[in-house]
C-alpha cells in the first residue's frame, strides 16, 4: 500500500523559509509525478506545485511561482517543497501528492494517493 508522509512544516515569520519533505513508500512502479497542494481554513484545495518523474519539469500557480521550489530524490522515493519569502497567505495544511504516469496534472481529482498533510504557519 502507498504511503506518503510530510514533514518539515512549522510555525516561520514573514518573509522566512521552510523546507518541506515527503517520503513515499509501497510504491512499487516507476514513472510517477508528484505534487503538493495547500488548504487553508475555509478555503478551496489549492495546488502548488508538481514534478515530473524525471525531475526536469515541474509547474507552479502564478501565486507561488519564483518562491518555492518542487524536487525529487527516486532513490530515496521523495520529494521537496522548498518554501521562501513565505507570506501570511501561505498559512495551509500542504499535502504531498502522487500520480501513477510521469506527466504533471494540476487537478487534484487526478492524483491516485495522498499525505495527511503538515501545517504551515506563517505570522505577520
Amino acid at each position: 500500500q502507498v504511503q506518503l508522509v510530510e514533514s518539515g512544516g512549522g510555525l516561520v515569520q514573514a518573509g522566512g523559509s521552510l523546507r518541506l519533505s515527503c517520503a513515499a513508500s509501497g510504491v512499487a512502479f516507476s514513472n510517477w509525478a508528484m505534487g503538493w497542494f495547500r488548504q487553508a481554513p475555509g478555503k478551496e484545495r489549492e495546488f502548488v506545485a508538481a514534478v515530473s518523474w524525471s525531475g526536469t519539469r515541474a509547474s507552479y500557480p502564478d501565486s507561488v511561482k519564483g518562491r518555492f521550489t518542487i524536487s525529487r530524490d527516486n532513490a530515496k522515493k521523495m520529494v521537496f517543497l522548498q518554501m521562501n519569502s513565505l507570506k501570511p497567505e501561505d498559512t495551509a495544511v500542504y499535502y504531498c501528492t502522487l500520480k501513477f504516469g510521469g506527466a504533471i496534472v494540476t487537478a487534484g481529482g487526478q492524483y491516485d494517493y495522498w499525505g495527511r498533510g503538515t501545517q504551515v504557519t506563517v505570522s505577520a
